[in-house]
């Protein structure tokens, strides 16, 4: 909470304003997974826009080594990951089920899997969802809206801006097994990249 206060009043120095709509979707009794897409560092106010209470994030082990942005990611709690060791990977994954049903905490993972700031979606990976099909918890989507108007990286451009935040209802996965894991993915990808399409004002 103390990280999330500080993290919020970046946006004030960045210029950004953050138009967020659903939080009553994060209102679910008991454990979720949520997922969101990734375009850049920004994510991190974006993120702190929204986070529920009891929520952690997953991220690649890597990102423990960024000097203080490693630091205050490891003292907000982060579960980092191994990408690298399948093996390890999905160890972390198993204890993660076990410990947010135990503990009834979310958890927080990107499934690109990387930072994208094409305005589009990458393919999404799948570990986010045999997670919440292993512990049998709903998947909240969360869209946030194309950086690319007032950032690009490549093109040293950046400006003020809005950013839109969507949290859509969570999609129930009750009942469902690994063999459903592939239509979850795809179900999650395509109600997203229409979500972040029409956020983003494109056709």
């Amino acid at each position: 909470r103390i990280i999330k206060t500080i993290v919020k009043t970046f946006k004030y120095f960045f210029g950004l304003r953050f138009e967020v709509k659903g939080l009553e979707n994060f209102e679910v009794e008991g454990p979720a997974i949520i997922v969101s897409n990734h375009q850049s560092m920004l994510d991190m106010m974006g993120l702190m826009e929204v986070l529920p209470d009891n929520c952690v994030q997953v991220a690649k082990k890597e990102l423990m080594y960024a000097g203080s942005v490693g630091l205050i990611i490891y003292l907000g709690g982060v579960i980092f990951i191994n990408r690298k060791s399948t093996t390890s990977a999905k160890m972390v994954m198993a204890d993660v089920a076990k410990t947010m049903t135990a503990e009834n905490v979310k958890v927080w993972v990107y499934p690109e899997g990387t930072r994208n700031c094409t305005g589009d979606l990458l393919p999404f990976k799948k570990g986010a969802f045999h997670l919440a099909v292993q512990a049998q918890v709903p998947v909240i989507p969360v869209v946030y809206s194309s950086y690319t108007t007032f950032y690009n990286p490549k093109k040293n451009l950046f400006t003020s801006g809005k950013i839109k935040v969507e949290i859509l209802p969570p999609i129930d996965t009750k009942g469902l097994t690994s063999d459903d894991v592939a239509d979850l993915t795809d179900r999650c990808f395509h109600t997203m990249r229409e979500v972040l399409f029409r956020l983003s004002g494109r056709p």
